[in-house]
Order: structure tokens, then C-alpha cells, then sequence
């Protein structure tokens, strides 16, 4: 009742994108039963997305094709990914797919693939401002030095911003961009004629002050405002996690605050490794000396608190009723944090409506021009 109160009170309506989900062990049926979901094919409808779950990964170019003769769209993007979203709805570990089709400003968009080396290899010249607008992407994650090409990439953008996510998959690590591919950045690069807002929700939550990086040595910590790492790292986790350090691991992280940032903005990056010996703390993320650091818990009610003011921030700009979204979350997200039940789904859902949403839960979220972990990345087309 709710939600669809929500719905129907939700701003102005507007005509919004078609889209649909389905699980089901036959791909031909989840496929179908999307295609009923959709309906009538707009004539404007001109680019899809399409999320798969890993344990379809092996079908995506079947899935791909069908829906192209299905739909007639040529244009789509999309890739694999241990869990899938749909509006209200979350598919994890199970065969399950997400489809929306846009209906987007002709020549408003280019999509690409195989962006490796950086900004240079995109099909639209950086000196076209106006259709680099923005860009939503997805990477193979064992694309070498993936962060500092999305920096790139985004650094090409007129508003400096990518979002996507990097394929999670325990079978094949594609990614789509008209076709099937594999490795490095793909996606579509939106022009200013199509109207985004975006928005980032992190899943930790700060613990003790904030410190500063004495000496490191690439992704080891030696000294932490001139103390031993590991002493300054047992002060902050308290007492009873200092007893026992193995019961920190996938609980204590290493939070990386982003300077300059208005926001308290801070990259979440997991422990890999302490030395108690040499008393040194090693985490996933090469390091220099002078950089803040601060410790972090994965923290269940802090990540739905800073969702739902994520969600009101966000709707909070809207004038018109979004006409479809993407979304893409953390494998460490979804029922390990919000719970079963599609919870995290269903909050985007019960403060925005029933709007049109796909996505992926995935092995590290885009957003602006950095690579988190632990986050949620929401994108509305408005």
C-alpha cells in the first residue's frame, strides 16, 4: 500500500522506460517472461541494459541476441554479475536476469569497448565536451591498474563523472557494449541533451580519528602518526578485537578519506594481512606517506541510515518523476547487510516508487572518478 502510494503521488508522472526481471532455470523463459513485463516496444526505445547473473554467463550471447530480434534495438550494454537488481527485487546466486530499454535523444549517446590504456582510446573526440557529458561503465576486474583508468576516463567527462561497477562472476568476466566482450572499460557515454542525477552510499561507518600514513612500503602500513601501525590500529578497534585480531577480519577495514572532498567521502579497502611481529597492518590499496587514513566497521544500521539519506538527498532535487534508474551495489551489500527479502532493493522502491531499475551487485562500485568498495551507486535518468 506503501509503495504504491509512493507511486502514484511520486512528483509529475511522466512516461517512463520499459524494463522487466525474471529467474528461472531455462534462460528462453526468464527472457520471455521480461518480454511480457516490457509490452509494446516504444518506437524511441534505442538503448538497452542488460544484467545477467553468473550462472547464466555462459548463455549472454544467446540472451543478447534474443532480445536484440525481440526488441529491434541494436544498441546495449550491460555485464554478469553474481547477483542482479530489478525494482523492488534482488536475484542472488540464482539464474536471473534485468532488462530496460531508454529512450534516449537521438545521437545523445556512443557506446564503446576494450578502453585499456586510457581517455585517448574512447570513440568520441575530448574535445567534444558536449558529448562527453557523463558515462555509465563496467570493467573486467582483472584489468591492470583499473583505478587510476577510470581516473582517466573520468577526467575526459565534461562533468567528471563515471558510474558502473566491475563484473563479479564465478564463470565467465564479460561485460556487453552492442555485443559481448571481455577486458577493460566498456559502456556508453552519455551527451548533456540526456539528464542524470547520481548519488553514493557507503556501507562502513568510521571508527577513531582520523590519522595520518608516517611510512608505508607499497600496501604496507608501517607507522601511523609516528607510531607503530599496529599499536595505533588495536587502540581503535577497542579492547575485545585487540584480543583476538582473526575476528576483526570482514569486520575492521581500512577507510582512505578522499581530501577535498565536501562530503567526508573515504575509499573502503579490506585488511589482506597484519604482522604481529613487526607490528605492520597491510590493506588492499597501494599507499604513500602523508595519507589520511582512518579504521572502519562494517556496520548493518549505519549503511541503512546513510541509504535512506542518500535516497531523500536525492529526491529531494527531483522536479519530475525519474523515467528509469541503474544501480549498482556490493557483493558485500543486499541480504548480507540490509537482509533476505531484497531489502536494500525494496528501500530505493518504497522512497522513490516503482520506478524502472536494473542493475548488478558488483566486485567494486564507479562513482565520479574512483573505484569503492562497500558502497551503493544510484543513477536516475530524469
Amino acid at each position: 500500500m506503501l509503495r504504491r502510494w509512493l507511486a502514484d503521488n511520486f512528483l509529475m508522472t511522466r512516461h517512463s522506460f520499459k524494463y522487466g526481471h525474471a529467474s528461472d532455470g531455462q534462460w528462453q523463459e526468464s527472457v520471455r517472461a521480461c518480454l511480457e513485463q516490457i509490452g509494446r516496444v516504444p518506437p524511441a526505445a534505442n538503448l538497452g541494459f542488460l544484467y545477467v547473473t553468473d550462472l547464466l554467463a555462459p548463455h549472454i550471447s544467446e540472451i543478447l541476441t534474443f532480445f536484440k530480434v525481440q526488441t529491434g534495438i541494436l544498441h546495449w550494454v550491460g555485464t554478469v554479475g553474481v547477483g542482479v537488481c530489478g525494482t523492488g527485487k534482488e536475484y542472488l546466486n540464482q539464474p536471473a536476469m534485468a532488462v530496460m530499454l531508454a529512450e534516449l535523444p537521438e545521437g545523445s549517446f556512443n557506446v564503446f569497448c576494450d578502453v585499456t590504456r586510457g581517455a585517448e582510446e574512447l570513440p568520441v573526440s575530448a574535445g567534444d565536451a558536449a558529448a562527453m557529458h557523463f558515462a555509465i561503465v563496467h570493467a573486467d576486474p582483472h584489468t591492470p591498474e583499473i583505478s587510476t583508468l577510470v581516473e582517466d576516463v573520468a577526467d575526459a567527462m565534461q562533468s567528471g563523472f563515471l558510474v558502473g561497477g566491475l563484473t563479479s562472476s564465478r564463470n565467465r568476466q564479460v561485460q556487453i557494449a552492442d555485443d559481448v566482450v571481455q577486458g577493460g572499460l566498456s559502456g556508453v557515454i552519455l551527451s548533456d541533451a540526456v539528464a542524470v542525477s547520481t548519488r553514493l552510499t557507503q556501507g562502513c561507518s568510521p571508527i577513531g580519528p582520523r590519522h595520518r600514513i608516517s611510512e608505508c612500503r607499497r600496501n604496507i602500513i608501517v607507522s601511523i602518526d609516528g607510531r607503530p601501525a599496529l599499536e595505533v590500529f588495536k587502540e581503535d578497534i577497542g579492547e575485545v578485537l585487540a584480543r583476538d585480531l582473526n575476528r576483526a577480519a570482514g569486520y575492521i577495514f581500512a577507510g582512505l578519506p578522499i581530501e577535498g572532498s565536501d562530503t567526508g567521502d573515504y575509499l573502503v579497502r579490506n585488511l589482506v594481512g597484519i604482522d604481529i611481529d613487526h607490528q605492520l597492518i597491510a590493506i588492499g590499496e597501494l599507499l604513500e606517506p602523508g595519507m589520511p587514513l582512518m579504521f572502519c566497521r562494517r556496520d548493518s544500521a549505519t549503511a541503512y541510515d546513510d541509504m535512506l539519506r542518500m535516497l531523500n538527498d536525492i529526491k529531494r532535487d527531483l522536479k519530475t518523476q525519474p523515467k528509469g534508474a541503474v544501480y549498482f551495489s556490493c557483493l558485500g551489500r543486499g541480504e548480507h547487510m540490509f537482509g533476505a527479502n531484497s531489502e536494500e532493493l525494496k528501500l530505493i522502491q518504497d522512497t522513490l516508487g516503482d520506478i524502472p531499475l536494473v542493475g548488478f551487485f558488483a566486485n567494486g562500485e564507479i562513482s565520479h572518478n574512483r573505484l569503492y568498495g562497500y558502497t551503493g551507486v544510484l543513477t536516475l535518468f530524469v
